[in-house]
């Protein structure tokens, strides 16, 4: 990730904590203080560039990770340590905490879905269903989990859905013609399909990219032999954690899946001082 685009977003969220005054670490005497995070289950671990970043804007701390992102860790393993004085390390913990749970959540689940589907021919796409301020660091999450990135924006490729074909009188080939009067020569074109006829359609339009939606996996391999291989295809809707393993080997390239970002449950990691009391710190064991 952009490190300037991370400390921008660290220090937007960090004034919404904050408000005026952390009135919750300002009497903290002025010593210094040495902690972990540390992760609570079994999973992949994203997000050390966040501790950083966060540290660095407050001052008065310094982070150390102890685990690089992408990497499988167990209960109780020690991903960072921080120190420095009480009110810094304490003030960024809560901020910290939200992104790298919800960041190693995504990568954790992109692993298991990716394992899941076991086809190395076909790769797992994210899309733009992620919360509004959290794209990067959600796109950014998949990457780690083995997953790859869809359109980062609407910059990133033309994309002609249902909507798009309905405003331009129903016509792909219309559409298409009229995107290429004013396409840039490195900007892709992608047509989302639902019937055979359309299917046809965006074939004859010479498109880079035909999305088949929610079809089946049957649906899918009759499809693809009518697609030139030149023609990449992208198969979405309706494929979930149940539903991936029916898609191995159904001959497209990629699956895209609003669900690696938007049913996150998220990752357990707790953030404790060395000599914190509590009954389940792996550090006084």
């Amino acid at each position: 990730m952009n490190n300037f685009l991370v400390k921008e977003k660290m220090a937007e969220f960090l004034k919404e904590d904050f408000g005026i005054a952390d009135l919750n670490s300002i009497w903290l005497p002025q010593q210094e203080i040495n902690g972990y995070f540390i992760a609570k289950e079994d999973g992949i671990i994203c997000g050390q560039q966040i501790p950083s970043a966060t540290y660095e804007l407050l001052g008065n701390a310094t982070y150390t990770p102890l685990i690089a992102d992408g990497s499988k860790v167990t209960k109780g393993t020690k991903i960072g340590q921080v120190k420095g004085l009480a009110a810094s390390v304490l003030g960024g913990e809560r901020v910290i905490l939200n992104l790298l749970q919800r960041m190693s959540a995504i990568a954790t689940k992109t692993h298991y879905l990716n394992a899941k589907l076991n086809d190395p021919t076909i790769k797992l796409t994210d899309t733009r269903k992620t919360l509004p301020g959290l794209r990067m660091f959600d796109k950014y999450a998949v990457s780690c989990g083995g997953g790859h990135n869809h359109r980062f924006d609407l910059t990133g490729a033309i994309m002609l859905k249902d909507n798009h074909i309905a405003a331009c009188g129903h016509s792909i080939a219309t559409a298409v013609a009229c995107i290429r009067q004013k396409q840039g020569p490195l900007t892709p074109i992608e047509v989302e399909v639902e019937t055979k006829e359309q299917l046809l359609q965006a074939i004859a339009a010479d498109v880079e990219v035909i999305m088949f939606d929610n079809q089946p996996p049957e649906v899918i391999k009759e499809w693809r032999k009518l697609v030139p291989e030149h023609i990449k295809i992208e198969a979405s809707g309706g494929i979930n954690a149940e539903t991936l393993p029916q898609f191995k080997g159904c001959g497209a390239n990629f699956l895209s899946l609003g669900c690696l970002t938007n049913e996150v449950a998220v990752f357990d990691i707790s953030f404790l001082l060395t000599d914190a009391i509590k009954a389940d710190n792996p550090l006084t064991k």
